[in-house]
């Protein structure tokens, strides 16, 4: 039979305890499990670094609401991209990424990757022509992030992932700012998911993760490999609230993008705001292709201020429902200004972003608060 994500969110890989019948999955808070002898670990497990029942009911979820054939969860988002860089590349590879990436990803590649010979390219992923363009000989993935961060740019993955299949490269999305729930890479020819689950998934700000999920059995083995050998997996309370967190995905994800709706609706109406960034708007230039591939538009929202930087800080700190912290995808809604915050990494790159931006997380808050410290926060 098959079950709806909502179901499916909320009873993947989390049967109820067979001794005593606990509908919640335990956490198996254990570094190490008895053997059954010498070398006969029991039903696979021998120390929680190579595999924890926890972390297993976790990876199970994920895989199915992403529909893919296995999944791997870690301790954080840029540890999930770090494993999967060194399984797939080698000295001499090449990767194209967003021109617009999370300044986290960017950094991994510049001042990681880069280091021990992986080369890059900053591409516009809406235009398949600039991707083409990037690619060389030695691309070994073509990355996305879609909607990106913070400019919430929506790249055409079935026409991307095509592209890069053509030319034997793999294509990764980073599906955070989405989640499985508002969109579904590997169902239009993606290889590989990327999560940051400290975002929508956890959904509460209380815990730090990432996730990989694959279409493909091998390529989540050998990178299964990978992660057991470089050890960045998460702890089992983590994965418990992870688990957690996915189980009211659904519901929280409608919220958000509710509330987002109107956040947009107000601040299109602002005479200070100089222009509102959004895939739901017709304006938006990625509009049709978001209306293709997601379900719904999701819960960020960036805007431009009027009055260039000093004002978008000013905005910034007014707030009070807002909180002004970095993250997103919580319960709570949240403003930073990108340029000196979660971007700060890309200041003099051709990734650098505006300096009038704002970046909301909208949150599930009572959405006439939300607007009522808004128009505070504007003046």
């Amino acid at each position: 039979m098959t079950y709806g994500f909502e179901t499916l969110a909320i009873h993947a890989g989390q049967a109820p305890d067979p001794h005593t019948g606990a509908v919640i999955p335990p956490i198996f808070q254990t570094s190490t499990y008895l053997q059954d002898g010498v070398g006969k670990p029991r039903k696979g497990y021998e120390y929680s670094r190579s595999s924890n029942p926890t972390r297993d009911a976790l990876q199970e979820c994920l895989a199915a609401l992403e529909g893919g054939r296995r999944a791997l969860a870690f301790a954080s988002g840029l540890a999930a991209e770090d494993t999967l860089l060194r399984t797939v590349c080698q000295p001499g590879d090449h990767v194209v990424i967003p021109d617009d990436a999370y300044g986290g990803t960017y950094r991994l590649f510049a001042k990681v990757a880069e280091r021990w010979g992986v080369d890059w390219t900053a591409a516009d992923v809406t235009d398949i022509d600039a991707v083409r363009a990037a690619i060389t000989a030695h691309t070994r993935i073509v990355w996305l992030e879609t909607p990106t961060n913070p400019l919430l740019n929506v790249a055409d993955i079935a026409a991307v992932a095509q592209l890069a299949h053509e030319r034997e490269a793999l294509c990764v999305v980073d599906n955070t700012f989405a989640s499985p729930y508002l969109q579904q890479p590997l169902a239009l020819g993606a290889d590989v998911v990327v999560h940051s689950t400290t975002k929508y998934i956890g959904g509460h700000s209380d815990v730090v993760g990432g996730a990989l999920v694959f279409a493909d059995q091998e390529l989540g083995a050998q990178v299964e490999f990978h992660q057991n050998a470089m050890g960045a997996i998460n702890g089992p309370f983590d994965a418990w609230l992870t688990l957690r967190g996915l189980k009211t995905l659904a519901v929280r994800m409608d919220r958000h993008c509710d509330n987002a709706e109107r956040v947009v609706e107000f601040l299109t109406r602002h005479p200070r705001v100089a222009q509102v960034i959004y895939p739901g708007l017709p304006e938006h230039p990625s509009h049709g292709t978001a209306v293709k591939q997601m379900r719904r538009m999701g819960g960020m929202v960036s805007f431009r201020v009027v009055g260039g930087e000093a004002a978008a800080v000013d905005v910034c700190e007014r707030t009070k429902v807002f909180l002004l912290a970095e993250s997103l995808g919580g319960v709570e809604s949240l403003i930073e200004h990108p340029g000196r915050m979660t971007h700060l990494s890309a200041a003099g790159s051709p990734l650098e972003v505006p300096a009038d931006l704002v970046r909301l997380s909208v949150g599930i808050e009572n959405v006439d608060d939300l607007l009522v410290d808004l128009s505070s926060a504007l003046g």
